[in-house]
């Protein structure tokens, strides 16, 4: 009896070790990966800016009157010296009626005594004193004249009437802006730079200004930077020139700028996420890259100068590399990742 319980132990056992367990597969890891790419396709950081018109000219009357008409409308393109509005003239007509009738009585005047101060009948004196009247007469002549031409208001330059500020039958005073013609041929995109990054733009820097609104691209120029920071924000406002010969950017659209390379990157030179670098006990760098077959590869790299949030690498890398950018502590040799 004992004999055959110990067969049994004994074949039980036999079984158990002929049967192999099957291996236990890893889930992928996740991660976020980022292309390596030249520096001529990465443009650094990202600012948003407010697309200005070139120059407003703000347009207005020179006398109080009551506006007859507004000949112009918002976003209408007008010329140089094309009627925008008019005011009421019927004072300065009167005006001009009055000094028109001091004229002609100056003059007749003048006519009369002229001869007897020829014929040497007239004193000196009163000779003089009817110059002086007729050229009273004419320059309130000018004046009137002018009262009445300035009852028409047209405007200075060309471009595009922005705001209307002004309709018919309000009360214009001097100086108050009627309309403002904005010149847009050219456009600037205002843009605040941190204090921190503005000493690496001058003014020759290439930027490309993105405008979502008209789903357009464009290429910046001249670069006027500001010399005062903000006092709560420590940023410095600059001004991109951007050639708008279409008229689509219009003032106050929202626009994204990058600014390319400052020259200190080799043309062609490989770009990574300053967050793909890590840096081993040995104080050796090193990235992970991920192979075509969705594996985990450690590559030993040097690095070069940063550009914004990416940095040169001098070696270890090719341009169409993957590398790992988020998620990567986990990672060791031959992980499979999905991405």
């Amino acid at each position: 009896m004992k004999k055959s319980a110990f067969l049994l132990m004994a074949a039980a056992l036999l079984t158990s070790c002929g049967q192999k367990s099957a291996p236990t597969l890893k889930a992928p890891i996740r991660v976020k990966t980022e292309v390596v790419s030249a520096a001529t396709d990465v443009n650094g950081q990202t600012y948003v800016g407010i697309v200005e018109e070139r120059e407003a000219t703000a347009v207005s009357f020179t006398s109080m009157g009551t506006v007859k008409r507004v000949l112009v409308s918002e976003g209408q393109r007008v010329s140089a010296g094309q009627l925008i509005a008019e005011i009421d003239d019927t004072q300065a007509r009167n005006l001009l009626s009055g000094a028109e009738a001091q004229m002609a009585q100056a003059n007749d005047a003048l006519e009369r005594y002229k001869m007897l101060h020829d014929n040497g009948s007239l004193p000196e004196v009163q000779w003089v004193e009817i110059q002086s009247k007729v050229a009273q007469a004419k320059s309130q002549l000018e004046v009137a004249k002018k009262n009445l031409a300035d009852c028409r208001l047209v405007a200075p330059v060309s471009g595009v009437v922005g705001k209307k500020q002004i309709g018919a039958g309000e009360t214009a005073l001097p100086s108050q802006a009627v309309v403002s013609i904005l010149d847009i041929s050219a456009v600037k995109v205002k843009v605040a730079v941190p204090e921190a990054e503005i000493g690496s733009i001058n003014a020759t820097t290439p930027s490309t200004i993105l405008v979502e609104a008209i789903n357009g691209s464009y290429q910046g120029g001249q670069i006027e930077k500001g010399v005062q920071a903000d006092a709560l924000t420590h940023t410095y406002d600059i001004r991109i020139n951007v050639a708008n010969s279409d008229r689509k950017l219009l003032p106050g659209m929202v626009a994204n700028v990058r600014f390319a390379s400052d020259g200190s990157q080799a043309v062609g030179s490989k770009m990574v996420p300053v967050t793909a670098v890590q840096r081993k006990s040995d104080g050796s760098l090193f990235v992970w890259t991920i192979g075509k077959d969705s594996t985990a590869h450690r590559i030993t790299v040097t690095i070069g100068q940063p550009q914004g949030n990416y940095v040169s690498v001098i070696d270890g890398l090719n341009t169409g590399d993957r590398v790992a950018t988020e998620g990567y502590q986990k990672l060791s040799e031959g992980t499979k990742v999905i991405y």
